[in-house]
């Protein structure tokens, strides 16, 4: 089964019209006993699997297509190609369909498609029996053969006796003779009518003849007719474009002349499908079917010539990174990549997965980190495309690439660094370059996609490479633009509130939403990685800055980076917001939005009401007790009301279990007394903190008061019981941030907030 003439891959052709990588294997003719006949076979090269087995039916119409192709319909709806390594093999299995089917091999197609049924050809030899008789190929008789040609297109059946006629006696390269003489006689009435035949000729939808239109030798007369729109008033140039516009760069010479002749062919064919052919209409939507395979498959040629060639793309790679090539050389070679890959996309899984690992054993990654840090705009955005290319098929392959690189003292020179700051450099007013890379970062970043071994983890290893080489990249435009916050009660009386640090320009601000975006996208998915950058940097203090500006889609980026950290319920968290008092620019943002009714309105009183539906304690201890008398005057909503209820219900209820256990301890038997009497306050104390470190934190404040026998004032009770919400054994927030962090016991009972 080595034999490589019946070497194939098989396509099925699915319900967008697009064929379907079944696999490779080898093929054979043989009887199956099951099927009663002769059958194709296909076995997997790779398992020996069975990829096919169709019984050669005498009835089914085969067609032979571009000398390695054999294409058929086994049911309604079900079509299925046969892809020849060589045309020997090809020839081989076609000659055998023939045999069975009593055919002669030299035709392209081995059934009538009349044969349909006895009531149907009843009805159709009639009104098609004399399109087996052309007219003559003349002058005189254009308007005949147009009017031929676009009446037979409603039927599928006439449509299949015509395509027949037109190949004997090489009826097409007639035709297209005939537009020669009329061009030169500047006759634009045969002209008009030549457009009228060719183009019905190709909604026959027939791969033989578009062999003969396509060959080198006729697809520029085609393309000329297709010129003479009857409609248009002057005809297109569309020669013109194509031979002296339109040039081909080889930016490596490419030495084999079939490979040339197909990318010619593949250019040409697809400018007649999309520019010069009009839009099909709705009943036209299959009539140009087979011109899409046709080009799908010479696609996947030209990607597999091209990739076989070792020497081809070793060259390209050698020279996109070579110094001291020229920058307009360059810029060719990326558009080159760029293009390539673009056709890989006709491929099949299994062939695309081959195609992009042989660009990487090429060094495509390596190559791209140092395009992609280029000055020339052009370059760079073609490097982009070809990243994303990539990342979309493989981001461990890139994840594996960035980690393997070499440490070096600058960071700056990481291909992920490199797209980070190709993000934040971007020129685009409207910032697309930087969205595109933003979604690419995203990709790259997401623990889904992650593979996890038997040795290693990749989101372990990846992420902390993350964020101890690329996080400091990522963050430096938000730190910067947060740098010098005031605290808001600085702000002069009547002024607009807008802290002068705060980005007003358009741009910054876009650049700035798209990195919270990002970090937002962290803090759901990456927990105990961002929650150490959290707490290390301060970054929620620095992020909740932007409430301050005039730009609201930033306002409320802010706001869904906290109500993201809030939504996790995590304690560390809740400790590390009390403690920096870092609900007061949010509350502030609230009041300076006054009356108005808007998302930003809605989106903090949605982060209020979040709070209070999960009860969320030590939130709500620290909301009603240092910002309730500014909160209490909304009413429009009940969210503030129903925080301060929770609140009151929490007290009330520890009230009762404090009660509770102060009357348990007097009725203590006398050994248990003396067993209590022996230990010391403190440590009586501590057993208490272990007992009730999950209750509210008032209460237990109030508690130990009570041991201590002062008086028991509800307002000291309430100011223990802020200072008691973070326990001794919770982190440092950050070192410099310790003195700057708001200390809840010295907060006056009236907060000082936004009038």
């Amino acid at each position: 089964m080595s034999d490589t003439r019946r070497r194939v891959k098989v396509y099925t052709l699915n319900e967008d019209r697009q064929w379907d990588d079944r696999g490779t294997g080898h093929v054979s003719s043989t009887f199956v006993e099951r099927l009663k006949g002769i059958s194709l076979l296909v076995r997997a090269e790779s398992d020996g699997s069975l990829l096919l087995e169709s019984k050669i039916s005498p009835n089914t119409a085969y067609q032979k297509q571009q000398d390695t192709l054999i294409v058929w319909s086994e049911a309604d709806n079900y079509d299925l190609a046969l892809s020849f390594q060589e045309k020997a093999g090809c020839d081989e299995i076609w000659e055998k369909i023939c045999q069975v089917q009593g055919k002669d091999p030299s035709l392209d197609i081995t059934q009538d498609p009349i044969d349909e049924s006895e009531e149907e050809r009843f009805e159709e030899i009639p009104e098609t029996s004399h399109l087996v008789e052309l007219p003559p190929c003349e002058l005189s008789r254009l308007e005949e053969i147009a009017d031929l040609v676009t009446a037979v297109l409603s039927s599928p059946i006439r449509r299949e006796k015509l395509a027949l006629a037109l190949m004997s006696e090489g009826y097409i390269k007639k035709l297209l003779g005939l537009f020669r003489v009329c061009e030169d006689l500047d006759n634009r009435e045969g002209l008009h009518h030549l457009y009228e035949i060719v183009r019905g000729v190709l909604f026959l939808n027939k791969a033989a003849l578009f062999e003969v239109m396509f060959s080198d030798d006729c697809i520029m007369d085609v393309v000329g007719c297709l010129e003479y729109d009857p409609a248009l008033v002057q005809p297109k140039r569309h020669r013109e474009f194509l031979t002296k516009t339109a040039k081909f760069k080889e930016v490596i010479p490419i030495t084999d002349s079939e490979l040339r002749q197909k990318i010619h062919q593949t250019y040409r064919v697809q400018y007649i499908q999309d520019i010069i052919l009009p839009t099909p209409s709705v009943f036209e939507d299959n009539f140009l079917s087979t011109l899409n395979s046709f080009i799908f498959f010479n696609k996947v040629e030209i990607v597999s010539m091209l990739q076989e060639d070792e020497k081809f793309l070793t060259e390209v790679f050698a020279q996109l990174t070579d110094e001291a090539t020229e920058d307009s050389k360059r810029r060719e070679l990326v558009n080159f990549v760029k293009e390539f890959c673009a056709f890989s996309q006709t491929l099949q899984p299994q062939n695309r997965d081959a195609f992009f690992k042989t660009l990487a054993n090429l060094g495509i990654l390596p190559a791209l980190e140092i395009v992609m840090g280029m000055d020339d705009l052009q370059v760079r955005a073609a490097a982009t495309d070809i990243f994303s290319y990539l990342v979309e098929f493989s981001p461990s392959m890139v994840r594996e690439f960035v980690m393997q690189e070499p440490q070096q003292t600058d960071d700056d020179v990481l291909l992920i660094n490199v797209v980070i700051k190709q993000m934040i450099c971007d020129s685009d007013p409207e910032l697309g370059g930087a969205v595109q890379l933003m979604g690419l970062l995203r990709t790259l970043i997401d623990p889904e996609n992650m593979l996890a071994s038997t040795n290693k983890t990749e989101k372990t290893e990846f992420l902390s490479f993350f964020y101890k080489y690329c996080m400091h990249v990522l963050t430096a435009p938000l730190l910067a633009n947060t740098a010098h916050d005031k605290n808001s009660k600085d702000v002069p009386e009547g002024s607009n509130k807008i802290n002068p640090v705060c980005p007003d320009n358009f741009q910054t601000a876009q650049l700035l939403a798209l990195i919270l975006e990002l970090l937002t996208f962290c803090v759901e998915h990456h927990t105990y990685h961002i929650k150490t950058y959290i707490m290390n940097k301060d970054l929620l203090r620095r992020v909740l800055v932007l409430m301050n500006s005039k730009h609201t889609f930033l306002a409320l980026c802010a706001l869904r980076f906290m109500r993201r950290i809030i939504g996790l319920k995590d304690e560390y968290y809740n400790r590390y917001i009390i403690k920096g008092n870092l609900f007061e620019p949010v509350i502030n943002a609230l009041l300076d939005n006054g009356t108005r009714y808007n998302l930003l309105n809605s989106a903090i009183i949605e982060l209020f009401e979040f709070i209070k539906v999960e009860d969320i304690k030590s939130l709500i201890a620290h909301i009603v007790d240092n910002f309730y008398n500014a909160l209490e005057s909304i009413e429009y909503v009940q969210t503030f009301k129903g925080l301060k209820g929770r609140y009151e219900q929490e007290k009330d209820r520890q009230s009762q279990r404090h009660s509770r256990y102060r009357r348990d301890a007097r009725s203590l038997d006398e050994d248990e007394e003396l067993w209590f009497n022996d230990d010391d306050d403190d440590d009586d104390g501590e057993a208490v903190e272990k007992r009730m470190e999950d209750d509210f934190s008032d209460s237990y404040g109030k508690y130990m008061e009570a041991k201590k026998g002062a008086a028991s004032g509800a307002n000291g009770a309430n100011n223990n019981g802020k200072a008691a919400a973070i326990p001794p054994a919770s982190p440092v927030v950050t070192p410099n941030n310790s003195s700057a962090s708001v200390k809840t016991v010295g907060l006056p009972a009236t907060p000082v907030v936004k009038p």
